[in-house]
C-alpha cells in the first residue's frame, strides 16, 4: 500500500455500488485484455504502471472510467471499423483519408482501452461518504482553506484518474493533498511549490452525505 494510503483510508469501508455490474464489467475487461495482448505482439508503446499499485478512486470516479471504456468498445469502436472496413474497399488506401484516418483512430481507441482497463482492475473504491471522522481530512474530502494573501480555495481530495482542474478535483498524492492530511477546521498546514512554502489554514471539511444501502441499491 502506497505510503499514506492508510491516512487517507482512515474510517472508509470500500463500496462497489453505483458502478457497472460485475458481468458488463468483466466482458469490457475481457476485450481490452484482447487489445493489450495484441498490442504487447505489435510493440505498441502504452503507460505503464509500478506492478501492484493500487489505483484508489470514489464510486463516481469508477463509474466515469467505466463508463468510458463503454463507450469506446462498445459505441466508438465498432462505429470506426464500419468506416474503416467501407474506406477499405473505395481504392487506393494510401490516399484514402477516410480509411487513414480510421486506423489511426482505431489505435487511439485501443490505447485507451487498454489503459482504462488496467486502472479499472486496479481500482480499490474508497467511498467519501462512508467516512466516520468527517472533523480531518481524508481522501474523498472537500477542503476549503485561506491563502495568507487572503483569498481562498476549495478542493476535493479524489484519485489519480479523477483530477480536474476545472472543478478542483486534486489527486490524493498532490502536495497540497499530502499537506492537508488529517488536518482539522482551523489548522494551519504548510505547502512547498515552486515560488516558495506556502502557509494554508483550513476555513471547512466536508464530505458527501451517506446514502442509505437500501436506497443505494433500488432501480
Amino acid at each position: 500500500m502506497p505510503s499514506g494510503a492508510m491516512v487517507m483510508h482512515s474510517g472508509i469501508e470500500d463500496s462497489g455500488d453505483a458502478v457497472l455490474d460485475r458481468h458488463a464489467q468483466a466482458r469490457l475487461f475481457v476485450e481490452a485484455v484482447a487489445l493489450d495482448r495484441k498490442a504487447s505482439r505489435g510493440n505498441m508503446p502504452g503507460r505503464r504502471f509500478r506492478a501492484g499499485a493500487m489505483n484508489y478512486i470514489t464510486p463516481a470516479g469508477l463509474a466515469r472510467l467505466q463508463a468510458e471504456l463503454h463507450r469506446l468498445l462498445r459505441v466508438e469502436r465498432p462505429q470506426v471499423v464500419e468506416t474503416v472496413a467501407w474506406a477499405a474497399g473505395n481504392g487506393d488506401r494510401s490516399e484514402n483519408g477516410d480509411y487513414i484516418y480510421g486506423k489511426k483512430r482505431l489505435r487511439e481507441i485501443d490505447r485507451r482501452a487498454r489503459f482504462l482497463a488496467k486502472r479499472i482492475e486496479l481500482a480499490a473504491i474508497v467511498d467519501p461518504a462512508q467516512q466516520r471522522d468527517r472533523s480531518q481530512v481524508f481522501f474523498g474530502a472537500t477542503v476549503r482553506y485561506a491563502r495568507a494573501d487572503g483569498s481562498q480555495n476549495t478542493v476535493m481530495i479524489v484519485g489519480v484518474d479523477e483530477i480536474d482542474d476545472g472543478t478542483g478535483r486534486i489527486s490524493w498524492v498532490s502536495p497540497i493533498a499530502r499537506a492537508l492530511r488529517a488536518a482539522r477546521d482551523g489548522d494551519e498546514v504548510t505547502v512547498r511549490t515552486p515560488a516558495g512554502v506556502e502557509r494554508l489554514e483550513i476555513i471547512e471539511i466536508r464530505y458527501p452525505d451517506a446514502v442509505p444501502s437500501a436506497e443505494r441499491k433500488s432501480p
